[in-house]
């Protein structure tokens, strides 16, 4: 393992989240609009600048565009939850969301191999069909640590989601302390997901988080240590993480420095942010 090296897709393709709330949490009807929800969100939610972002800012109908890292990818500022959409009663209302996403501008799906035992990966597939798979930058994540669990589930993401391709993979749920060694042991995932990259089934590869800063930076070291750099990084980034064991003061200036894509989730919703009940 220690002289595999991450190579980046060469292919030019097309736990951040987009809420799917209830209508008391409707912004329409909470007296803020479309742009300002977007613009609250945006503030948020996705996409720490690096040096590659000096030049003027992208936008797709009003949807500002970020450089996903060293990827050469552009992506909304905003992403689509997939976890969110696998939960309304009728899938058709699923469907409806993530089309109509995309059509406005928004690009960046996000899903997992375990949401809603798989019902969201399904709702995705059906809506990139008709043409919207070329419209989007698909993400999902794996939950296996060994290599038979990682290619399992990878195959079993691609056909859920209609598709030959995931954009970027990442590994779901870096919380413990020995995820990091079992995924870059002899028989780990990692070589499940470096076979599917090489055979052109997914492009970038990263890891997701929210427990801890520390365990980040040991998955990091750990991969550095296979001569092994990861494309992504999704971690917690909102107003609150400064205060305590915090990803933005331990972790992101590792990966601004390395240009590695900057992944936020979960922020407050601007509409109910420090508010009790």
């Amino acid at each position: 393992m220690k002289d595999q090296k991450n190579q980046l897709g060469q292919e030019k393709g097309h736990d951040p989240h987009l809420r799917v709330t209830s209508q008391d949490h409707d912004p329409a009807n909470s007296g803020i609009s479309r742009r300002g929800f977007l613009g609250f969100a945006a503030a948020s939610i996705f996409l720490a600048g690096t040096d590659q972002q000096t030049s003027r800012p992208e936008s797709r109908n009003g949807i500002p565009y970020r450089m996903l890292g060293r990827t050469g990818e552009k992506v909304s500022l905003v992403g689509l939850g997939g976890y969110h959409l696998g939960k309304q009663a009728d899938p058709q209302e699923s469907i409806r969301i993530m089309r109509t996403g995309l059509d406005e501008g928004i690009n960046f799906l996000d899903n997992c191999w375990d949401y809603n035992g798989g019902e969201s990966e399904i709702r995705m597939g059906n809506a990139l069909r008709d043409g919207y798979r070329q419209k989007a930058f698909l993400m999902s994540k794996i939950d296996g640590r060994s290599k038979a669990a990682a290619a399992d589930q990878i195959n079993e993401s691609l056909r859920r989601l209609q598709t030959d391709r995931i954009d970027l993979l990442q590994f779901h749920e870096i919380i413990r302390d020995t995820d990091p060694d079992r995924i870059f042991a002899e028989g780990g995932a990692i070589e499940a997901v470096l076979e599917s990259q090489k055979a052109g089934k997914i492009r970038f590869i990263g890891f997701t988080g929210h427990k801890s800063p520390d365990i980040h930076l040991k998955m990091l070291a750990t991969a550095a240590k296979h001569s092994f750099t990861f494309d992504a990084v999704q971690m917690p980034l909102n107003v609150m993480d400064a205060h305590l064991n915090s990803f933005e003061k331990k972790v992101l200036p590792l990966l601004l420095k390395s240009g590695t894509g900057v992944l936020g989730m979960k922020p407050p919703p601007p509409w109910s942010a420090f508010t009790t009940r």
